[in-house]
Order: C-alpha cells, then structure tokens, then sequence
C-alpha cells in the first residue's frame, strides 16, 4: 500500500479553510516541504552513482516561475527541459541558466527554433528535417536527436512517447543519418536523447530502456567515429496515483542503470554525462488541488458536483486517469456512497472520478483531489469562459500566492472590446 505523503495535512481542516477563506476555490495548493523532499531524494540517486550528471526540470508539468525559482534555490545546479518559446521564458524568469536547458521541440516552425537557436540552450531535434530548417537559421555548434528506439511504457497509451505508433523521435534505423548530416554541417558537439513514455513504476523498465539507448549511442559513435557528451534518458519516472501503486526506489533505479552505462563507458571519467528531465516525480504529488462542493444530486447516479471541473483538472477527462480524493478533514471516513465526483462544465466527460466510493459530504464542504502539481495547471483551461484558479505554494504551513485567480475580464483582456 501507497500512504499518500501528504495524507496526515489534511486533516488539518482549519489550515484549509483558511485556505479557502483567504483564496477561494477551486485552488492549487503546492507543498514546498514535499518539493524539496522530491529535489533532494532524485539528485542524491542520480549524484552518488554517476560521474557526471544533469538534471533539467521538464517545465511542461508546471512552469509557474515561483516554483521554478524555488526550486532552483533548493538545487542551483537546476537546468530546464524546455519544449516551447514560452517554456524557455518561463525557465529564464525563474533564474535557470538557458545554457542549461535542453529545447526539445518537434515540428518546429521557424520562430520555435530561431527561438531555440537564441536561447543558447542544447537544441534537441525530432527529425532530420528539422536539422535542414534549423541550418537556414544557423548552425550551432552542438545539438542532440531524440531517438526513438522502437518501444515505450506509459501508464496511458496517450503519453507512451516512442514505439512505432508515437509521433516523437527518429526511428533507431535512421538514426545514423541524422547525425552525418549534422557532421557534414560542421557540427561537431554532441548529445544524444530518448524519451519514451511517462509515469512508468516498474525499475526494470528503465534498465531495458538505458540499454537500448546505449546499444543506440554505442552504434553511432562507432560508425561516425565521435563519443557523445552527454546521453539524456528523459524521465518518465512515476509517483503512485493509486493506494496499491508501488513507490520506484530511486536509488536502486540510478545503481542499477549506472552498472549498465559504465559497462559500455568503462572509463567513468571520459564516459558522457547522463542527463535526464523529470517532472512528475518532481512536483506530481505536492500539488492537492482545493474544491468546494456545490450540489448533491441524486439522478440514475449520485453525482457530487463541486466547483472545479475538466477545465481546472484536465487529466481524467482526457487520458481517464485515477485521481485519489479526499474529504478534507476526514480523510479516514466511511465510505458511504457510490458517487461520480463532477464539476460545472456543459460536457459529459466533466467527471474529476466515475463510480467512486465516498464518504457523506454537503454542501460547501471541502475536497482534496491528490498529485495534481503535473499536469494540472498547466493542462486546465477556460471552456465556458471558467477563469483559471490561484495556485498557492506552502513554505512549512505559510501559505504564499504565487498566481492569482483569473476574472472574467481576464479571459477577454486581448480582444480589445
């Protein structure tokens, strides 16, 4: 069984009432003990069993600056794995160095890579034909491809990244190609990077996954006569979204990977550096998002309806993911009811859980819907012209807001009426 971490806070009810007082709902509520936690544990695996090392924060989970920053104050050697002009924004106003992100684009248009190229980061390609619309911009002096080795995990088949229904990466077979035009260009630094799915929980996995990239690596530094300088594994590092997930033994996962990198680099010093760009892992399970519920209704099914719904939690709408949802205060309570658990939106998907046993609540109570610091925030959206939430980060039980409640205005502040 998989405790949540923040499990005893909330049965702190007057914290979040307060919360909601001072705020309102629906909120994202970010845990800063939990963050620092989540930083110190990952780059203490990754540090005692490489060499050389990298950690770029993939900002896709959450770019809010505040939390970028915290957590670069918490690990200054922080990097970014951006995916976006605005990723890159948001990574240089959180004070990362763009030297030490990695821009990961794929169908780049020109202003994605003029973008990139300006930036300074590590350019990573999709495809080879981004390589020919990026030497019309100009020719870095080092860039990576991401591979696609033939195969993927996910917990959802919407974010297994690689295999051959993904729509990222380069084939392993083409692979070689790519670099030798990137040669023939006058490029001569190199990386190499594979991301190949998300929110994977089985340790065995990702010793399948560095050996494949490395079979890759080995294959094309040995035809093209070049060592790679660093090779990126992405992330996809998992949490438990349910109670009888189990939790990956990050350590144990860097030890084993570590014996399998060195046996192709024997010589640790030379060897390139590993890289890697977690989100979830980082941030997924200290975010709670706060929500108030609004009506009971009892119809051919209990529905709890509350006021956060598909366009504050896009997750189980779009992939029918497991959220774990607590009553605030009573989070030991019988289970009571079969109920689905709903917000305000005109959609019949607008459904935060379907069939789930819940315990007694009325109106106003408060709920806490579990792991939503990834993709949470960052998924929602304004449909029915819902203004986006606050998100509140908690240094010990100081709240702070980071990002105000959107208004009305907001949503049509850019059509100049």
């Amino acid at each position: 069984m998989s405790k949540h971490p923040l499990l005893p806070t909330l049965n702190e009810i007057s914290l979040f009432e307060s919360l909601k007082n001072e705020f309102g709902t629906p909120s994202y509520i970010y845990f800063g003990d939990r963050i620092k936690s989540n930083l110190s544990r990952l780059n203490k695996a990754i540090t005692s069993h490489f060499h050389t090392s990298h950690v770029c924060y993939a900002l896709k989970a959450n770019t809010n600056p505040h939390l970028i920053s915290f957590m670069k104050q918490h690990l200054p050697t922080l990097g970014g794995d951006c995916s976006s002009p605005g990723e890159l924004f948001a990574a240089q106003s959180s004070g990362i160095d763009l030297k030490e992100c990695i821009y990961t684009g794929n169908y780049e248009s020109t202003d994605d890579l003029i973008a990139a190229m300006d930036s300074g980061s590590t350019i990573n390609l999709d495809d080879q034909s981004s390589l020919d619309r990026l030497l019309k911009i100009g020719t870095p002096n080092k860039i990576s491809f991401r591979v696609n080795p033939g195969f993927g995990k996910g917990r959802f088949s919407q974010i297994t990244t690689a295999g051959d229904k993904a729509k990222f990466g380069i084939p392993k077979e083409s692979i070689v190609d790519a670099y030798r035009a990137a040669q023939k260009s006058g490029i001569n630094q190199f990386g190499l990077q594979c991301m190949a799915g998300s929110g994977v929980l089985d340790q065995t996995y990702f010793d399948t996954l560095i050996t494949a990239i490395l079979e890759i690596a080995r294959n094309i530094e040995l035809e093209l006569d070049f060592q790679f300088e660093f090779i990126s594994m992405g992330g996809g590092f998992g949490i438990p979204y349910h109670d009888e997930d189990p939790e990956l033994d990050i350590d144990a996962l860097f030890k084993s990977i570590s014996n399998i990198f060195y046996s192709y680099y024997p010589d640790r010093k030379k060897a390139p550096a590993l890289w890697i760009e977690p989100g979830k892992y980082i941030i997924g399970d200290a975010g709670v998002l706060l929500a108030s519920v609004t009506g009971i209704k009892k119809s051919y099914k209990t529905f709890i309806g509350t006021d956060a719904g598909m366009e504050t939690l896009m997750r189980p709408a779009l992939y029918n993911a497991y959220q774990r949802i607590y009553k605030i205060g009573e989070v030991e309570a019988k289970l009571s009811q079969t109920v689905d658990i709903t917000g305000r939106i005109c959609e019949n998907t607008d459904r935060l859980a379907v069939d789930r046993l819940f315990p007694f609540v009325k109106e106003n109570d408060l709920l806490a819907v579990m792991d939503v610091g990834a993709y949470g925030f960052s998924m929602s959206h304004q449909f029915n012209n819902r203004p986006r939430p606050a998100e509140i980060l908690m240094e010990g039980f100081i709240p702070r807001l980071i990002r105000r409640r959107e208004t009305i205005k907001d949503l049509f502040k850019t059509c100049e009426i």
